[in-house]
């Protein structure tokens, strides 16, 4: 038995509610978009980018780390502070579609300023998509399975994250690094999308 059909087994073993379903294949869809830049992002920012260079890449990942640290902790107290879930349901929405509109914007990036400040936009959004995420994730996960249901969703998006990676060097070698910024944007937005099918489940 191959690791595919063993991999589809153990997910159909698994009783996953709904909207643990989709978090995971949103996620799925939004590491696989930006796993399609991966590598590849260091050699269009060295070699595309007007004062581009090694020394740039090591910054742009810092002020997307950064950024993402800042606002990570002020984005959970907001989130914490209001009852329900709707305003988690909407950052989540709104950080994934904003962290998903910068590789569209990076198809029009000619300097390294313009990459930096795509930087903080996607920093921002990540803080806010991913802190809303993880709290209906834990508040939904399925208590008897806890364990089971994020080793899913680190295996669903290891795989996609180690496939994407492989498949956007392909897209670059062929048809140049605006088809793959495309590429990927287009498949966040796919995931990001794919949260409006749970967003009657957050009215309060």
């Amino acid at each position: 038995m191959h690791f595919g059909e063993t991999l589809r087994l153990v997910i159909d073993d698994i009783k996953v509610n709904g909207i643990i379903k989709i978090l995971i294949s949103s996620d799925f869809f939004i590491v696989a978009g930006f796993g399609f830049l991966g590598p590849i992002f260091a050699i269009f920012m060295s070699d595309k980018i007007q004062g581009g260079s090694l020394e740039a890449v090591g910054f742009a990942a810092a002020i997307f780390g950064l950024t993402k640290a800042l606002f990570t902790i002020p984005v959970a107290r907001a989130l914490d502070m209001r009852k329900g879930e709707k305003d988690d349901f909407w950052a989540m929405l709104v950080g994934s579609l904003a962290s998903g509109i910068v590789p569209f914007l990076y198809i029009f990036s000619t300097s390294i300023w313009q990459i930096y400040a795509l930087q903080v936009v996607y920093g921002i959004g990540a803080a806010f998509s991913y802190t809303a995420w993880e709290a209906i994730f834990t508040r939904h996960v399925d208590k008897e399975d806890v364990a089971v249901e994020w080793s899913l969703y680190e295996t669903m998006t290891s795989l996609s994250g180690a496939v994407a990676a492989a498949i956007g060097g392909m897209i670059a070698q062929s048809f140049g690094f605006q088809w793959l910024f495309l590429f990927s944007g287009i498949v966040i937005t796919l995931g990001s999308g794919l949260l409006m099918l749970i967003a009657k489940k957050f009215k309060n």
